[in-house]
């Protein structure tokens, strides 16, 4: 028996899809509801590695953990990893398949995948009660419609409700309900059940003429309004670029423990990736976290991080264009903490050999810890634990590029000279024991008075965050109506809006 599904859509990107996929899969499984996360297609930078050894978006890896399951390459069978305007890798089962532009992408090789993703679809609604897929964008990009396999091509092919999520906040969320719809093809619009307000400020009972209106011209109701509340992003995954200062979410941080806050820059470098790993540090009661792109911002900084990046050559080159190579040399002869993390951390080394990601054959490096890269075809895709600091740690790897460790002291399957120190895991940060053991480190190091939380449980943190979004679906939304239509599907005799799209 294959188990009930619903594709939650958009009205544009970063409307709320992710988390609202998240929130009602944690109202699902409190039910008692075995469920899982699905997005065909995810364009993002901000991956994870299952225990397979596949790569997935981190986005469907924290929707699996709102499903309280272990995250499989079911859930997110194909991954594009930008690595400039135009071009991407393409992640087809958890692992790299090539490269290719956008153009050669969407004309033919996406559409060749539509047969991969429903198989994946049908294997997870064969397994679990419920199915709660992602879409991507809008699904009204008539451009795309052709070869789309993860918004309404995906719905008619597996028989999937739509909800579409609007952003209130961004303004002008009728227009983009009914333009939505509208914009559909009649096939495509009859799998359209409704809409989910998200983001709302204020007083509901002013929007609700506006919703009659919007029932009264589209035939579909509206199935819930979620008030607007600060830090409830789950991992960002789409886009190529991040704001420099208004990555770590918003939210309530205890007062620091002792008589400093310790000040953390990171910086923004272009195509960065898995910058999630900060959010750890900035979940620390007294440790601020900003992204930077000026020499100057590093001034004031106690540690400095250099993330990952799928470009390491192209972003070695941006930090010397801006002058932050040259700080981060000086900084690290001063014996003030640097951290590098994974493409960052090859940026620290002696010298790269990129024949694969850039290119460019033999580059320079910073020269700041004796290591040389060498970029293999083949990409590691692990999750590997040990010990630093005196700590157990675990964390993921997903690079290109093999690191020769010629001295320093061993740290992380990398080294630490002085007070830099360098490693490809990802993630590492999120082992409390040994985030305290190493903000210790680098407070000493930095002359402050700064003391770790005891009890700070970054994991603990993140299930309260699921809890919240599990709430708010199920304190603001219809769920019964919900769930039927998750069990049924779309209701029947759904009215046209025209002009429509060619069918």
């Amino acid at each position: 028996m294959t188990g009930g599904g619903l594709l939650v859509a958009g009205t544009t990107s970063d409307a709320g899809k992710s988390v609202v996929t998240a929130g009602i899969c944690r109202w699902l499984v409190r039910q008692g509801v075995k469920v899982a996360p699905f997005k065909a297609q995810n364009m993002s930078l901000n991956s994870f590695v299952t225990r397979e050894g596949a790569e997935i978006g981190r986005a469907q890896a924290m929707q699996a953990q709102a499903c309280r399951v272990e995250p499989t390459a079911l859930m997110n069978p194909v991954l594009l990893k930008p690595g400039g305007e135009s071009s991407s890798q393409v992640v087809l089962l958890g692992k790299p398949v090539g490269e290719l532009s956008a153009r050669g992408y969407h004309g033919g090789r996406q559409q060749k995948l539509l047969g991969t993703v429903l198989d994946c679809l049908e294997q997870l609604r064969g397994t679990y009660d419920a199915v709660i897929c992602e879409g991507a964008g809008s699904p009204a990009e008539i451009n795309l419609r052709r070869t789309d396999i993860v918004n309404m091509g995906i719905a008619r092919n597996a028989g999937l409700p739509v909800l579409v999520v609007g952003d209130i906040d961004r303004g002008g969320v009728f227009a983009s309900f009914f333009g939505t719809v509208a914009l559909l093809s009649r096939e495509d619009q009859e799998c359209v059940a409704g809409f989910l307000v998200n983001k709302f400020r204020g007083d509901v009972s002013l929007l609700e003429p506006g919703l009659d209106m919007l029932q009264g011209l589209t035939g579909r109701r509206t199935y819930g309004v979620l008030p607007f509340r600060h830090g409830l992003g789950i991992d960002e995954e789409d886009g190529l670029r991040i704001s420099l200062r208004g990555t770590v979410r918003e939210s309530v941080v205890a007062p620091p423990v002792g008589a400093d806050v310790l000040r953390v820059a990171v910086c923004a470098v272009p195509l960065m990736s898995n910058f999630t790993d900060v959010d750890a540090l900035a979940a620390e009661p007294g440790v601020v976290v900003r992204f930077v792109d000026r020499p100057e911002e590093l001034a004031d900084a106690d540690l400095v991080i250099v993330p990952g990046t799928r470009g390491t050559v192209r972003a070695l080159e941006w930090l010397r264009e801006r002058g932050l190579a040259e700080a981060l040399v000086r900084r690290a002869a001063e014996q003030r903490p640097v951290l590098g993390i994974c493409g960052g951390f090859q940026i620290l080394g002696e010298h790269i050999e990129d024949d694969v990601e850039s290119r460019r054959g033999h580059v320079e490096g910073l020269g700041i810890l004796p290591v040389r890269v060498r970029f293999a075809r083949e990409k590691t895709l692990t999750r590997p634990a040990g010990e630093a600091l005196g700590e157990r740690v675990e964390g993921y790897e997903i690079h290109h590029g093999v690191a020769e460790v010629t001295g320093g002291e061993p740290f992380l399957d990398g080294c630490r000279v002085g007070q830099t120190w360098g490693t490809h895991w990802h993630g590492s940060l999120e082992s409390d024991g040994f985030r305290r053991a190493f903000l210790r480190e680098v407070a000493a190091a930095a002359g402050r008075r700064f003391v770790p939380a005891p009890d700070t449980s970054f994991a603990a943190l993140r299930e309260e965050q699921l809890d919240r979004l599990g709430d708010l679906i199920e304190q603001h939304a219809d769920t019964d109506a919900l769930w039927r239509l998750i069990e049924s599907g779309a209701p029947r005799g759904l009215p046209f809006i025209p002009p429509g799209a060619p069918a």
